[in-house]
């Protein structure tokens, strides 16, 4: 009786299988120019019988998004995903390699580099695509780059759609809604002059904003000003609506981030550079406030490629992406603890924090507070450092800590982002869920029912207590954005996976986007903001 009479399925001879002819092949495949491979059942351990059609394997690899470290533990256990995979554009590379790469081209920062800078790239990430693509992720992961976001800024809100436009609300004193004006705005207004251009990143200071496209232009509008402290005089001059920033003309810039008395901005390769705040080299460079010209920092970040950077008052944290692993920098001044080595010095040149190695912790998203900091670690632990006022590092109490300590009364959930602001710190989890700790006033930490039976929507939190408020919203939290200001009652956002946003705390200017009741200067409830992120 045969196979088929007898019910049983007759096994494949994968080996006798051959590639198709080009002609055969989807349109999609054949954009894989390659040379003909032919397997002819000479299987040895170690391979796989998909070994006779390595375009629809790399196919498969590509459209699945593989992590880089799974792409490294293929070319660990398979042979054939480790030799040469006979593909253009370098017909050395292996499967791995190639999937790494055709997956980095996904990428609106790194379609325009050219071949020489890509190899530039290459060589800094450690010589691999996999690792450049474990660089360009880790970007993605921690500041959202190419997604929608909100900026809750000092007085005035920033907010970005997914295919780009940028709508501002709030404060305009200096002109930092870059509507042309300096009238108030309390529903989002959509900008206008930047049709055309694609803005993936958005950065906001007092009175001042900085907008970044997807072509690595950064477009500055309000306070005419680098390094101005937030309650000083304004710049020589206002700008009220996007212009580029010519001194960074030559950088392909990701990200922007305003502190006090300085700004600092990161480049694709990985490279931070700052404006002003070096009097006395706090920086490693000498300056002044009004100085227009980036500065390259200096010292070990110099050849060890960041993927974010966090501005707080008065000193920069960066999160680096090296073949060893991730790790965080700090730098400027050390008052409370906050760069987090264990004292409370400055430090004039960037310098690890090397806790995290003792708490066999791998940072993936960092914070910058005014007076402290956070981090969320790949396993989802929370650490927070510096100032303790009013409980903002969630530990219980009100002490400082000048290293980084685990949130113990996180451990139970799996955080996967973290927003700091004026002793007030806010952590996501997996699920969507969202806690929060520290300085309760302006209703900003959403607290506007009770926690034990108490109305205290302006106490301070010493520990992470669940923001029920968004949970009955009955979507997915992805983002928190809250005011990163000393000077400013502050306000929060909350934006879902679904790309509706919403708001709560100080309203005073329109910076929360919903109009309010008649004498009313906040909202303690999350409400809605009439735009679509998504």
């Amino acid at each position: 009786m045969d196979a088929t009479t007898s019910g049983a399925t007759p096994p494949i001879q994968y080996h006798n299988i051959i590639d198709q002819p080009l002609s055969l092949i989807t349109p999609l495949q054949q954009t894989f120019q390659r040379l003909q491979r032919h397997c002819f059942g000479n299987l040895t351990p170690g391979e796989f019988p998909l070994a006779a059609n390595p375009s629809i394997v790399l196919h498969v690899l590509t459209a699945c998004d593989l992590e880089p470290e799974d792409l490294a533990h293929l070319e660990a256990t398979c042979s054939f995903f480790k030799q040469p995979a006979n593909f253009a554009p370098d017909f050395e590379l292996s499967i791995a390699e190639l999937a790494a790469l055709d997956m980095c081209q996904k990428r609106a920062i790194f379609k325009p580099l050219s071949l020489e800078e890509r190899d530039v790239l290459k060589q800094r990430c450690g010589g691999s695509w996999k690792l450049v693509l474990r660089y360009l992720l880790a970007g993605e992961v921690c500041c959202r780059r190419e997604k929608s976001q909100a900026i809750a800024g000092p007085g005035h809100s920033i907010a970005v759609t997914s295919k780009g436009a940028v709508y501002t609300f709030g404060s305009n004193n200096s002109g930092q809604l870059g509507h042309g004006t300096l009238e108030e705005e309390w529903r989002p207004r959509l900008i206008r002059s930047l049709q055309g251009i694609r803005i993936i990143q958005a950065a906001a200071g007092a009175g001042r904003t900085m907008l970044i496209s997807d072509a690595g232009r950064v477009y500055a509008f309000g306070k005419d000003s680098f390094g101005e402290a937030e309650y000083g005089m304004q710049g020589s001059k206002l700008v009220t609506t996007p212009q580029p920033v010519e001194s960074l003309k030559d950088i392909f810039v990701v990200q922007a981030a305003i502190g006090n008395f300085f700004t600092a901005v990161l480049s694709r390769e990985g490279r931070v550079y700052t404006f002003s705040w070096g009097s006395d080299a706090t920086l490693g460079h000498q300056t002044d406030s009004n100085d227009l010209e980036p500065h390259q920092l200096m010292g070990p970040l110099e050849h060890i490629p960041v993927v974010q950077i966090a501005a707080g008052y008065c000193y920069l944290l960066a999160l680096t992406c090296q073949p060893s692993g991730m790790s965080v920098y700090s730098v400027g001044c050390g008052l409370g603890g906050k760069l987090g080595h264990g004292s409370r010095t400055d430090e004039r040149y960037p310098r690890l924090i090397e806790r995290f190695q003792a708490l066999n912790l791998q940072p993936v998203v960092v914070a910058a507070g005014a007076w402290h900091a956070a981090v969320v670690g790949r396993d989802g632990r929370v650490c927070t450092w510096g100032w303790g006022r009013y409980g903002c590092l969630g530990h219980g109490n009100e002490e400082c800590e000048s290293a980084p300590k685990v949130v113990e009364s996180l451990n139970k959930i799996k955080a996967v982002h973290v927003a700091t602001g004026d002793y007030t710190t806010f952590v996501v989890s997996q699920d969507g869920g969202v806690y929060s700790f520290g300085c309760g006033e302006s209703s900003s930490l959403g607290h506007a029912t009770a926690i034990d039976g108490q109305a205290n929507r302006h106490g301070n939190v010493l520990s992470p207590q669940l923001v029920t408020s968004l949970k009955q919203i009955k979507e997915k939290v992805v983002q928190i954005s809250l005011t990163n200001s000393i000077y400013w009652n502050a306000h929060t956002f909350a934006l879902t996976d679904s790309g509706n946003l919403y708001a709560f705390g100080a309203g005073d200017k329109g910076q929360l986007g919903i109009e309010l009741l008649a004498q009313q200067s906040e909202r303690g409830d999350p409400e809605r903001v009439d735009i679509d992120l998504s």
